[in-house]
């Protein structure tokens, strides 16, 4: 059976793009379980040289949400701090007439230390386990476990749209991380 690659942005603090060029290399590139979209080495993309922020995130959901069905979260120490991936998970899970959301899932990192807010928002914190929108998971370590981590957020765009949580205001300023 053949892999369903899905667009796939993706989101992460730059303190981490070693991590994270070796997780495009591998798994996009090498063994193809997913084509990577967003700015970044590994990533085909322009970079946005704007101080405007609503102009940065147009420019975003045109070049790399609007044609990407995943938006995978690259979790390491600081990127709960960083407000670009605030707004890039809050574009992504924009709902509208025109607009359908992103499957949102989040890998951990080694240095993992905690979800981005708006990411913790739509996991469930409920005991015993309510379903959520968001999914997350270790890194992983096949092609066959990434693939079906995509897959299954990019299904939860249909089946669990209903459960998205994006009300707070966008991250204003970084947040520091020691």
């Amino acid at each position: 059976m053949a892999i369903v690659r899905r667009k796939c942005f993706i989101s992460y603090h730059h303190a981490d793009q070693d991590a994270v060029n070796a997780f495009v290399r591998r798994f996009d590139h090498e063994r193809d379980s997913f084509i990577a979209r967003g700015l970044g080495e590994e990533m085909p993309g322009d970079v946005i040289n704007s101080t405007n922020t609503d102009y940065v995130m147009a420019k975003i959901r045109e070049r790399f949400l609007s044609d990407s069905t995943v938006t995978i979260v690259l979790l390491g120490r600081c990127t709960w701090a960083r407000r670009y991936v605030d707004w890039e998970i809050q574009s992504s899970l924009r709902r509208g007439e025109q607009t359908i959301p992103n499957g949102l899932l989040g890998i951990k990192l080694p240095s993992f230390t905690s979800f981005p807010q708006r990411f913790h928002d739509n996991l469930s914190s409920d005991w015993p386990r309510v379903d959520c929108y968001a999914r997350h998971m270790e890194y992983p370590g096949s092609t066959e476990e990434l693939v079906s981590g995509i897959e299954a957020a990019y299904q939860r765009r249909a089946t669990h749209a209903h459960l998205i949580v994006n009300p707070r205001d966008r991250m204003g300023y970084n947040r520091q991380c020691q």
